[in-house]
């Protein structure tokens, strides 16, 4: 019998747009030969699954499974794209542990790990990982002189327990700083405040299951904005180059870097990790993306594509990991 999948999507951050895009993406990929696949809407106010008719009916939350027309069906597989809470965080991830249910993205711990930026990179700082220097807020805290003298100007400040497509900002001066991270708290309860790193932006996505492992080709990232901002990821003001303008050595390192990193963090399924390259070839990394875009024109569907694969073979890899 096929399995059932479910696609999630949505949350409780301004990022369900791009998780409605996602799932979308993802409900494209997957093999409706091989799977019975469903997107699944989850907000604080309803979890509810979509139909073919257009239709949509209420997830029973005591075992992740919905009725309709006296039938009733449960999910054997979730494939989780919320980007941003409850999706991206562990929270999700918790309860699937707890119901029994496979799922795609990494575990409680390692979501709530990359989820927070600082913590992430003071972590694999301790692992010889090169990373920007930060300073974190909370809610109420302004930086101190000692903090930003760490950071010299210019800085982006971004939400720290949130992702990168809303509430960033590059800042210049002085006097645009409290407003960058007012702005950045309306998007979550913590802010991280970060070194800038001029040089070539770039990400390289990878995955492993129990019997192999897969780097893709790694992506260049051009835009004429201030930094890859909403409007360069998903409205198309950026150019995407795969594989990217780098030497093979260079590219070799950082794939490696990246199947490392996969492992400190204990990641499954799909990760993506960002990095600039700084003037003098060194890669630092920028964030570790476990739940990452998957529209298609997204950064991983590039990579597969330029390596060769086919996404619908990447799906299955990662569906019947959970079942070998």
């Amino acid at each position: 019998m096929k399995k059932n999948i479910a696609i999630i999507a949505g949350g409780d951050s301004s990022e369900i747009v791009v998780s409605l895009k996602s799932a979308e993406g993802i409900y494209s990929f997957i093999d409706k030969e091989k799977y019975n696949t469903y997107i699944v809407l989850l907000t604080q106010e309803k979890w509810e699954v979509q139909l073919d008719n257009g239709k949509t009916v209420p997830i029973d939350k005591n075992n992740f499974s919905f009725s309709f027309q006296e039938t009733s069906v449960r999910f054997d597989f979730a494939y989780i794209t919320i980007h941003g809470t409850p999706g991206e965080n562990g929270l999700l991830q918790g309860y699937f542990e707890l119901i029994g249910i496979p799922y795609s993205s990494c575990g409680v711990l390692a979501s709530a790990l990359t989820f927070n930026k600082y913590i992430l990179n003071n972590y694999l700082r301790s692992f010889n990982i090169d990373v920007a220097e930060s300073v974190r807020l909370f809610r109420g805290q302004t930086l101190t002189p000692e903090e930003l003298s760490k950071i010299c100007l210019p800085v982006f400040v971004k939400p720290n327990d949130g992702g990168s497509s809303f509430g960033a900002s590059k800042v210049q001066t002085l006097s645009a700083l409290q407003p960058a991270i007012d702005k950045a708290f309306k998007e979550g309860k913590e802010v991280i405040v970060e070194q800038y790193l001029q040089g070539c932006e770039i990400t390289c996505g990878c995955y492993k299951t129990k019997d192999k492992e897969v780097v893709f080709p790694i992506t260049e990232v051009v835009t004429d904005n201030e930094f890859f901002d909403f409007d360069a990821k998903y409205n198309g003001q950026v150019d995407e180059i795969t594989p990217a303008r780098i030497s093979a050595e260079l590219t070799e390192e950082i794939q490696r870097q990246t199947l490392k990193i996969y492992d400190l963090i204990g990641a499954k399924g799909l990760i993506r990790a960002d990095y600039i390259i700084t003037a003098d070839n060194k890669p630092v990394l920028l964030e570790v993306n476990t739940t990452p875009g998957m529209t298609v024109t997204s950064f991983i569907p590039q990579q597969v594509r330029a390596a060769g694969l086919d996404i619908k073979d990447v799906m299955i890899d990662i569906i019947e990991n959970e079942f070998n």
